[in-house]
């Protein structure tokens, strides 16, 4: 049994009900539950919420709502893994423990169908613990630099000043859309940035995290432009 799990707290502090804002004509939420549901990776598709609006939402755009998330796990301090772990173990406690378990966000608009199963084809080639979106940093990570509190430069990594760009190692970061994974390993609350996970590469301009208004902005320009072009199914 595979299951999608949506994390959406209400308490959302720098975009407030971020989770359920009007974003192209739907609330954010309603992007992630139907490209769940239209991928058919999924026996069940539930959202974790603390707030009886997301909840009412969730519900009417195809996902489950079947328990609220407690409190101790919908403040600012509460991590995606023990999240996806109290849904695990409600599972289990219901007679239902899944085999994959996939953490997939609410503010997610730019995930396909497609990469969700591409997701989950890795995730049971590899038996990995984790399959998780990763993207490429658009500039060398290793000439970046930072700024000192008397207003000056230092590079974090000044031996790669002389290096050519095209000579350094390219790196990636956490694309933020979702994790595939066995259940056993969101129990066992394994790292999910480790040897044992599998990276599913996408490309940076179908990436954004959405975090502040300005990532808002920038996320309904992308999402405009791909649209137009066809690359969101």
């Amino acid at each position: 049994m595979n299951i999608a799990i949506i994390p959406a707290r209400g308490g959302s502090k720098r975009i407030p009900r971020k989770n359920i804002n009007d974003f192209f004509g739907k609330p954010m939420i309603a992007w992630s539950i139907e490209a769940a549901l239209k991928s058919h990776c999924f026996d069940r598709v539930i959202v974790s919420t603390d707030d009886q609006e997301i909840a009412e939402v969730a519900q009417k755009y195809g996902a489950e709502v079947p328990f609220i998330r407690p409190s101790e796990l919908a403040n600012d301090f509460a991590g995606t893994i023990p999240v996806v772990k109290h849904a695990t173990e409600w599972l289990i406690q219901h007679q239902q423990k899944p085999s994959l378990v996939c953490c997939l966000y609410a503010t997610a608009p730019f995930v396909t169908t497609e990469d969700l199963q591409r997701g989950l084809k890795q995730q049971q080639q590899t038996n990995a613990d984790y399959t998780f979106t990763v993207t490429s940093y658009p500039f060398p990570i290793q000439r970046a630099i930072k700024i000192t509190p008397q207003n000056s430069v230092e590079m974090f990594s000044p031996e790669y000043f002389n290096t050519r760009s095209q000579d350094l190692e390219e790196a990636y970061h956490d694309a933020g859309q979702f994790y595939w994974g066995k259940a056993d390993a969101w129990l066992e609350e394994k790292i999910i940035f480790s040897p044992e996970s599998t990276p599913l590469v996408l490309p940076r301009h179908r990436v954004q995290d959405i975090d502040t208004p300005e990532d808002w902005i920038r996320a309904e320009m992308m999402f405009q432009v791909l649209k137009k072009n066809g690359d969101l199914t």
